[in-house]
């Protein structure tokens, strides 16, 4: 039940608006002075404050202000029967809700009142949900033990306070996203906004004007001006996942938003200032795209300020246990499986396993695992059968039969989709690869 406060010296306007508000399902409270209706305000934390006006004691925009003192985020709507537009403003620019007139209906007030009381929800759940996500995003929500993870953790803890573009090494699935997320979540621009876009999911011409925004008409079914991320994202961060893949053409405009804070929209003729940080990914080596010249050397060093290698989980098997342990409590927790850990054996063939889809690959099996498994504790037969089959004698066989390399990658995709069910995400997360690489491989089978 929501409460409010009616402040008002007319008793009987008073005991009006009070008995209305409570007849419509409201918890509403009066005071007939300020000081009264201060003191209700530093016990109750009410939804909403009516306040007249012109009062004995002191005035509503008196009240107004040390109702602010109290309690920033309070909604407060004026009443008065002396209305005029300079005080209107003048209630407005002191952080009243609203201004309403004397008379009015009954109906009308409670129209604002609902409006009001939904809109200071709304931003509750939103602040809420901010810190929801930051706390998300802290360093030690990014699990791993091991040394490399332990200097990967120290650099992102001095990154985060500064405002330098950073890049980020890692193969696919080791978990780069979420490095940047935690990067930006712990700095100063964590209350503006997070963007991130995939370069290499999305064709060249369509991706300029994702980035930059474009005009009505600029091209075929331009049918609006759109904006693009980083002007949505200024003031905030922008995260370029595969940035290697970006073509020299977007590779050159990117270096003119480095180098002048500024955008200029498919279309349009006028630049557009921007302040957004740049966070990039690769999983490529763009020192040697320089060299091959597929990477423009000055965006290299331009985006190079800060590098972060984040490891495969084949350089940090010290840390499966441990990560193993976080996705068990996590999916045990979503499902309510009661799933209590993972036994020795079970533990033992995931750290042998190779893990070429790296970290997402781990969180699949696992989340799979709790998902099908009839046990308490994950047993060897809850993991997929390729889990368990000999490495060994898999990798002698095909060199026993002198198998070529693009015959046994054809084999070990065929396995893969085979244990997931044709699952094109789940293959291409386990692979390590994008689902566009996985479709052309595929492809080829039919040719």
């Amino acid at each position: 039940m929501e409460s409010i406060l009616i402040v008002e010296d007319d008793l009987e306007m008073n005991e009006l608006l009070r008995d209305y508000l409570q007849k419509r399902g409201y918890r509403a409270e009066s005071a007939s002075n300020a000081s009264d209706a201060i003191k209700n305000v530093e016990e109750t934390d009410y939804d909403l404050i009516i306040s007249d006006l012109m009062m004995r004691d002191v005035s509503g925009l008196e009240l107004l202000d040390a109702v602010k003192k109290i309690r920033d985020d309070a909604v407060v709507i004026i009443i008065t029967a002396f209305g005029t537009i300079e005080t209107a403003v003048e209630a407005i620019k002191r952080g009243a809700y609203h201004y309403i007139t004397k008379p009015f209906k009954l109906s009308d007030i409670e129209v604002i009142i609902k409006k009001a009381i939904e809109e200071k929800r709304i931003k509750k759940e939103n602040l809420l949900l901010r810190e929801v996500v930051e706390k998300r995003y802290q360093f030690e929500n990014i699990v791993g033990k091991s040394k490399t993870m332990l200097e990967v953790f120290e650099l992102i803890k001095r990154v985060s306070a500064t405002n330098s573009n950073v890049i980020i090494y890692g193969e696919s699935g080791t978990g780069k996203e979420l490095v940047a997320k935690a990067i930006h979540f712990n700095s100063p621009r964590k209350k503006m906004p997070f963007i991130a876009i995939n370069c290499s999911a999305i064709p060249d011409g369509l991706l300029e004007s994702e980035l930059f925004g474009h005009l009505k008409g600029s091209f075929t079914g331009a049918h609006i001006t759109k904006k693009g991320l980083f002007e949505e994202a200024s003031g905030g961060s922008i995260f370029l996942d595969e940035i290697g893949d970006m073509s020299p053409n977007l590779q050159a405009k990117l270096l003119r938003v480095i180098e002048n804070k500024e955008i200029r929209p498919v279309g349009g003729n006028e630049f557009k200032k921007v302040d957004t940080r740049i966070i990039a990914a690769t999983h490529k080596n763009l020192e040697s795209e320089v060299k091959k010249r597929r990477f423009r050397e000055d965006l290299y060093y331009r985006l190079n300020v800060i590098p972060i290698k984040i490891p495969s989980l084949a350089e940090r098997k010290e840390d499966i246990p441990l990560l193993t342990e976080h996705f068990l409590k996590k999916y045990s927790q979503e499902m309510n499986t009661g799933i209590r850990g993972i036994n020795k054996e079970a533990l033992d063939i995931l750290i042998k396993h190779n893990w070429t889809g790296n970290v997402r690959e781990l969180e699949n099996i696992i989340e799979r695992s709790v998902a099908l498994s009839r046990h308490f504790i994950i047993q060897p037969t809850d993991l997929p059968d390729y889990f368990r089959k000999n490495e060994a004698n898999i990798l002698k066989n095909a060199v026993d039969k002198k198998m070529r390399l693009n015959e046994f990658e054809d084999f070990y995709i065929k396995r893969i989709l085979q244990e997931v069910k044709g699952d094109k995400n789940k293959a291409a997360a386990i692979l390590g690869i994008n689902k566009r690489t996985l479709y052309r491989k595929i492809g080829k089978w039919a040719m």
